[in-house]
């Protein structure tokens, strides 16, 4: 982990560019469950070496805007799930079957036909590029196995704990294959933690933990309420956050500014470092420095920056590049503000 007091990281995503991303059909899709391959502009042979390019433009931004810890900004996938999850054996795409979402909507996920299994590295290359063109720490993110078994029609094992472990199983085997491509950290996204709490409760800290057994370094699990530019309303608080403080994992990914979160709940994981949320995205104003050093003193008050990570809320995916960056920019120069402060 970076030495710099009050390390700044983004979530994982970045703006793909307009020439690479039908940005019109992607947010069409709401989030992706099955792979949607007509968003891609560029057609195979070449869409992996564009992927490539805008990965390095993503990364490039990243470092002028002075965040300490980088991500590829998941410039390859279609969503921040389907990438792993239709990528191993098991799991039917092709022909999808349908659930009713985390917003209460009808949508469509794959289906779970055989035992879930690894076949094949999915983002091992991903980290090998990244860590290829940066000499910052590099951070990758993978869907946690809640939200996997969640975001998929079960017509094949008996029990949903069952389903979680298998992609735990699964997941832990892709993260040692990462840990040795070079990752510094590796971050679990577990969104529908928060929409499926007494579901969470009863296997989703097991099959965390199956995912992390035995991974050594900086390990992250990312608990948000959605897109800013999916779901608008957010609650004020976490219906499943005291529960992670029995992960296995260092780090624990809040968002906490757009829903403007009362910050006395980090109480409730002690020993753990938080990545807290403190770039509001669901507006495309850009803060100033001083109000992201504002909300910085505000986790402070809770928590020492020692255990502080300052962060966006989500992943950024769906602002423009150019408001991204701004953002990025202030959370990096509101950082500074703090540590010099505190220095």
């Amino acid at each position: 982990m970076s030495q710099t007091l009050l390390p700044t990281t983004v979530v994982g995503s970045y703006p793909q560019p307009a020439w690479l991303v039908d940005h019109e059909r992607l947010r069409s899709r709401l989030v992706p469950r099955i792979r949607t391959p007509d968003i891609w502009r560029i057609e195979e042979p070449r869409l992996e070496q564009a992927q490539d390019d805008a990965t390095v433009i993503a990364m490039r931004d990243m470092e002028r805007a002075g965040i300490d810890i980088i991500t590829d900004g998941e410039i390859r996938r279609e969503s921040y799930s389907n990438h792993f999850s239709c990528a191993l054996e098991g799991i039917e795409h092709v022909v999808p079957g349908e659930i009713i979402g985390r917003t209460g909507k009808p949508t469509l996920v794959p289906r779970i036909v055989g035992r879930i299994r690894r076949i094949r590295a999915v983002e091992v290359r991903d980290v090998a590029f990244a860590r290829a063109n940066t000499d910052r720490q590099v951070k990758i993110t993978l869907p946690g196995p809640f939200t996997m078994t969640a975001q998929c029609k079960n017509e094949f094992y008996g029990d949903e704990a069952e389903v979680a472990m298998d992609f735990a199983a699964a997941l832990n085997e892709e993260i040692r294959e990462l840990k040795a491509a070079g990752a510094d950290v590796i971050q679990l996204d577990e969104p529908w933690m928060q929409a499926f709490p007494d579901r969470a409760r009863r296997f989703a800290i097991a099959a965390i933990n199956r995912a992390l057994e035995g991974i050594e370094g900086t390990t992250a699990i990312h608990l948000c309420f959605g897109y800013a530019a999916m779901v608008s309303s957010k609650p004020t608080g976490y219906s499943f956050l005291p529960e992670l403080s029995a992960a296995n994992a260092q780090q624990i990914s809040i968002e906490a500014a757009q829903p403007k979160l009362d910050l006395g709940i980090l109480r409730d994981l002690p020993g753990k470092t938080v990545m807290v949320g403190v770039i509001d995205l669901g507006t495309t104003e850009v803060e100033t420095a001083e109000v992201v050093a504002g909300r910085i003193r505000e986790a402070m008050k809770v928590l020492p920056p020692e255990r502080i990570v300052p962060a966006p809320d989500c992943g950024m995916k769906y602002l423009s590049r150019e408001t991204a960056f701004a953002k990025l920019k202030a959370l990096a120069d509101g950082a500074a503000i703090v540590r010099r402060e505190i220095a």
